[in-house]
């Protein structure tokens, strides 16, 4: 392998194609992240979108089977990224360290997020139960393998902090366009259905869709990125769980993770609840909640100069801040959707609206603080093991997604049809004592100190 004592600056062009991956992995895994739920326990306004695979009623009183499906995906998901981050680090493959992992994951990658909407059993039956548990691990382990390297390497490719705002602000922008594809989920399936396709048709054939385009997109950084030419390709020579218990030593960082945990579990609830607000609590077409989804996406871009902006002159702690504190104020909207003295139609663009910028502030900032915490962290350690701090955040964000998880559908069982809209209204509330745990830890992040830190030679 070529040890890069001086690697090579990224061209704009190549910087685009890097961030086009962020693209590829976002739209195949929408999909498996955002629309479990709605396929396997799907909103009923008097006909159920699809008809019963799995069993829908309550587990243990609070629980339902595709919260536990879910839950059990974002756990293995969660436990294996600091493995695959602490592989990566040690890694010493003539591709690359992080590139070999790309490559080996990107195909089963975007064939399990189809392949865990094709149940075998036409109708109700205990095998897609084990087909839905089966399957969505399996997306995980592939999903892990070839998002922490990925960011990983974008870290590695940026050799200053403001190099690694703008190529963080740059996956940030196809990470929304990748969002926003698959955000359109219900009108393409809206478009299938009126060519004659059966509603489980039109969204089978519109997730495979998603997942072909995204394997194209993931495979270009594997073939035009050369990661021993434009990065150090420095293994660490600590042992995986050695090199995660010194990570997690780092004060600021256990910081940061945790109230990275606390967002994941709000914005879940919220990503996942959207077509349930519409639809229930507004009484609008499911269709709408696609051209919702792109107006709040097309609203986050026009945020994210200044963001980048903003962040280099004041800091990127008091931006994200003011996120949070915005986050509460949506959510804190969501509790009276239906009940204000303003047309539906209305009501549901103030929520995307307000939810755009603190969306395009969390889309940005905290790859490049967990970037600036992990080469801080090296220059004090002489261990560069930024892999293992990217593994360790996904793992507490992806345990965030799956407290969201289970939360979601148990609020569910409380109310969630027109009639009875109460465990709808109620996942309101509890984002918001998600946000206002995260907002309390990050309060204590030192970002004068990591800053100082990186400033010396």
């Amino acid at each position: 392998m070529n040890h890069t004592s001086t690697p090579q600056t990224l061209s704009l062009g190549k910087k685009i194609i890097f961030a086009l991956g962020q693209l590829g992995w976002s739209l195949a895994s929408y999909a498996p992240g955002m629309l479990l739920v709605y396929f396997y326990l799907p909103p009923d306004t008097g006909t159920p979108v699809f008809p019963q695979r799995i069993h829908q009623g309550a587990i243990l009183g609070i629980l339902t089977l595709i919260g536990l499906a879910y839950g059990a995906g974002r756990l293995f998901d969660a436990v294996t990224d600091p493995l695959i981050a602490g592989m990566s680090d040690r890694c010493k493959s003539p591709l690359g360290r992080r590139r070999k992992y790309l490559a080996v994951s990107f195909l089963p990658f975007s064939l399990f997020s189809l392949l865990v909407f094709l149940p075998p059993a036409p109708g109700y039956s205990a095998l897609n139960s084990v087909w839905v548990f089966a399957g969505i691990i399996i997306f995980y382990w592939f999903m892990t393998m070839y998002v922490t390297p990925y960011f990983a390497m974008m870290s590695e490719l940026s050799h200053t902090p403001n190099d690694r705002l703008f190529l963080s602000t740059l996956i940030s922008i196809t990470w929304a366009l990748g969002t926003a594809i698959g955000s359109q989920v219900y009108a393409i399936k809206g478009a299938f259905e009126g060519m004659g396709m059966g509603s489980t048709q039109a969204f089978q054939t519109t997730v495979a869709i998603f997942a072909g385009v995204g394997a194209l997109f993931m495979l270009l950084p594997i073939l035009f990125i050369d990661e021993n030419k434009y990065s150090k390709q420095e293994p660490n020579n600590e042992k995986i769980v050695e090199a995660l218990v010194s990570a997690l030593k780092n004060k600021d960082f256990r910081l940061f993770t945790i109230s990275d945990l606390a967002y994941w579990v709000a914005i879940t609830i919220a990503s996942t609840g959207l077509v349930y607000y519409v639809t229930i609590l507004l009484g609008l077409k499911e269709s709408f909640t696609s051209f919702l989804q792109i107006v709040m996406f097309g609203l986050s871009f026009l945020f994210y100069i200044p963001t980048n902006i903003i962040a280099r002159k004041t800091g990127k702690k008091r931006l994200l801040n003011i996120a949070f504190v915005l986050f509460i104020v949506v959510y804190a909207y969501i509790l009276f959707l239906g009940k204000l003295p303003l047309g539906a139609e209305v009501q549901a663009y103030l929520v995307v609206i307000m939810m755009a910028i603190p969306l395009a502030v969390f889309g940005i900032l905290p790859n490049a603080i967990i970037g600036d915490i992990s080469e801080a962290d090296a220059k004090v350690s002489g261990h560069h093991k930024t892999a293992i701090f990217y593994g360790a955040r996904t793992f507490m964000s992806k345990l965030g997604q799956m407290v969201g998880g289970l939360v979601f559908p148990s609020l569910l069982l409380l109310g969630s049809t027109p009639q009875n809209d109460l465990g709808v209204r109620l996942t309101g509330i509890a984002a918001i004592v998600f946000v206002v745990i995260g907002l309390l830890f990050f309060l204590r992040y030192d970002e004068k100190k990591i800053l100082a830190t990186l400033e010396q030679k």
